[in-house]
């Protein structure tokens, strides 16, 4: 058993067998099937949206609570590099992936679930998730065209002087920490829209 799970894709796919089974058995048990319509395809692509975001909120999280302020302590100073060279790359492909795809299935959900332009213009009832469409956009902005093109330099993915890679990382970081700050309204903006005024 202890085997299955140390592959991630056996993992993944497991987690898919697991909701499959369940869809199955709420449709046994409530008499009520999956019909491909449009409201289950709107709550497929709120469902992706999520996942995706949770992915997302959860490296951003991660980069600033714990990775950002634990690695200037880790002694000795060269064994830094293991996390530079092979941890910070791959949580930066997930995250700047996750972001896109966060920002993509909302879109696709806003678009067909016909309030897309009320949302990104602030009328009512939409003005709520429109604040909060437009953090988020903002937010895998700078993910796309700040983080990731100053983290390649701090990486040294591309050529940068030690004094470009210290100014990119101070950019950097400096834009992460905005997001986490943007992170907190745009998720009560989310959330909100649905469940509560603003």
């Amino acid at each position: 058993m202890a085997a299955f799970f140390q592959s991630l894709e056996t993992t993944l796919a497991a987690g898919v067998g697991v909701l499959l089974v369940i869809i199955f058995l709420a449709g046994l048990i409530s008499g009520q099937w999956i019909g491909f319509d449009s409201r289950w395809w709107a709550f497929f692509f709120r469902w992706l949206h999520i996942m995706a975001g949770i992915m997302w909120m959860g490296f951003l999280w991660y980069l600033n609570f714990v990775q950002t302020p634990t690695v200037p302590k880790i002694e000795p100073p060269e064994h830094r590099a293991a996390i530079t060279k092979y941890i910070a790359p791959n949580v930066l492909f997930w995250f700047r992936y996750s972001a896109l795809v966060t920002v993509v299935f909302g879109l696709t959900l806003a678009l067909h679930r016909g309030y897309l332009i009320e949302a990104l213009t602030f009328q009512k009832p939409y003005y709520t998730i429109g604040i909060g469409i437009w953090l988020a956009l903002i937010m895998a902005f700078n993910v796309w065209f700040i983080i990731w093109p100053n983290q390649k330099k701090v990486l040294g993915l591309v050529e940068a002087s030690a004094e470009e890679k210290a100014a990119a990382a101070r950019l950097a970081g400096m834009t992460s920490r905005i997001n986490t700050m943007l992170s907190i309204p745009m998720l009560y903006c989310m959330v909100a829209q649905q469940n509560a005024p603003l």
